[in-house]
């Protein structure tokens, strides 16, 4: 378990950032697109914190200790998470298996959609964490990296088994064993964010486009491709058409897609590099195919038609966002068992069928299919064996690594 040391964000992490806040995935990639005027001055507040000031100087030797747990006295769960991230009422006046949950459990969740971003969100709940204190929270839901982090830092519980047999019975195989948790001890997915290939029918002549290697070299799709500003997204697929893994890559894989990604620029097959407003150029033809996220396609192709996605034969990025009890929570065990709850296949289904992001539960399909078939048949939102076979996560990266990788990215794409 690493010390918690004074930590910088370099001005390359710092531009990444601010980039995923404001056209990328940070930033739209919830159902709702309502909020993203609101997020950049919050994220940046947190970010300037980060990078300004610099991270408490050391984690308290206590900082990760159980906590005393009075779940059994208080019958309440304080639950935070990011917007539009669970299912409401027609009238929306409601959260219909939050409030199924209380009914049968008895235990009043206190819901709250107060992550923006995990940066801004990070930064604050830090100070309590790194001070050993209660957080005000008793579940949260981050993204990977923000969860191994956590992880690493012994700010999260250890999770007690006993209390999680749907979640232990039914994760799926492709979210069982990240690096930084590996057989899930101290969280679980809530979501899965796929990164595949996007094309326009009708810009591409009728084509199918399913490769990297198709969008770096095919001349027919010169000046017309784009890929991500998000660096992992975007290398991670490039390794992946390389032939190698990217929870395993080495300094010169990295550099070698790198190379790779750089003549295609140079040679103006690659158009531009991008956040979420890939999806207007794609939808317009402008743009025939691209690396995009699996979230902005369903939601295309809803209007458009003309929308196709490929899961490359190389394998596909996946990452996830994922829930954690805090060290200090009050109320561990009645986290435990909202967990839990929500994989049961019926309330899995019933979440997904709002959300639309990857369900990391098994068993879901029948109770998808009686709430909506083509949800149920969408591999975007239930991978069948074959594409959650192809999913890679991207490895967990050392703040050096970060730093430097980030660096050459911002080169890369002229950020």
């Amino acid at each position: 378990m690493e010390s918690y040391e004074p930590e910088r964000l370099s001005s390359a992490q710092l531009a990444a950032m601010r980039r995923s806040l404001t056209s990328g995935r940070g930033a739209l990639t919830r159902r709702s697109l309502l909020r993203a005027s609101g997020i950049g001055a919050l994220a940046l507040g947190g970010m300037a914190t980060l990078g300004a000031c610099g991270i408490p100087p050391a984690r308290r030797a206590d900082a990760g200790a159980p906590s005393d747990d009075r779940s059994a006295e208080e019958k309440e769960v304080t639950f935070s998470n990011w917007t539009e991230y669970m299912d409401v009422s027609e009238d929306e006046k409601g959260r219909p298996t939050l409030e199924a949950f209380t009914r049968r459990t008895g235990i009043r969740v206190k819901y709250t959609e107060d992550i923006n971003d995990n940066v801004e969100f990070f930064g604050k709940i830090k100070p309590q964490l790194a001070a050993g204190q209660n957080t005000g929270r008793d579940l949260i839901c981050v993204t990977d990296w923000l969860a191994a982090r956590i992880i690493r830092l012994g700010w999260a519980q250890k999770l007690d088994p006993s209390n999680l047999p749907h979640a232990f019975a039914n994760v799926s195989a492709q979210f069982r064993t990240p690096d930084w948790d590996p057989g899930r001890a101290y969280s679980y997915p809530w979501t899965g964010i796929p990164t595949v290939i996007a094309y326009n029918v009708k810009a591409t002549g009728g084509r199918k486009v399913d490769s990297v290697t198709q969008l770096l070299d095919d001349p027919k799709l010169k000046g017309r491709v784009s890929f991500l500003s998000e660096m992992r997204d975007t290398i991670g697929m490039t390794l992946l058409d390389q032939g190698k893994d990217p929870g395993k890559f080495t300094d010169t894989d990295f550099d070698g897609a790198i190379g790779r990604l750089q003549k295609a620029v140079d040679k103006k097959q690659i158009r531009r590099f991008t956040g979420n407003d890939y999806t207007a150029d794609l939808s317009k033809g402008d743009i025939a195919a691209c690396v995009g996220w699996a979230g902005d396609i369903i939601q295309l192709q809803a209007d458009n038609p003309d929308i196709r996605f490929a899961i490359p034969a190389a394998g596909y990025i996946t990452s996830s966002d994922n829930l954690l009890v805090p060290a200090q929570a009050r109320h561990k065990t009645n986290a435990e068992k909202l967990i839990d709850y929500y994989y049961e296949p019926p309330v899995a289904a019933q979440l997904a069928a709002y959300i639309n992001y990857v369900c990391p539960v098994d068993g879901v399909r029948d109770e998808l299919a009686k709430i909506d078939e083509s949800m149920a048949s969408n591999t975007l939102i239930l991978p069948d064996k074959e594409m959650a076979a192809k999913s890679r996560s991207f490895r967990s990266l050392s703040t050096k690594e970060e730093t430097a990788y980030e660096e050459k990215f911002a080169k890369l794409i002229g950020a």
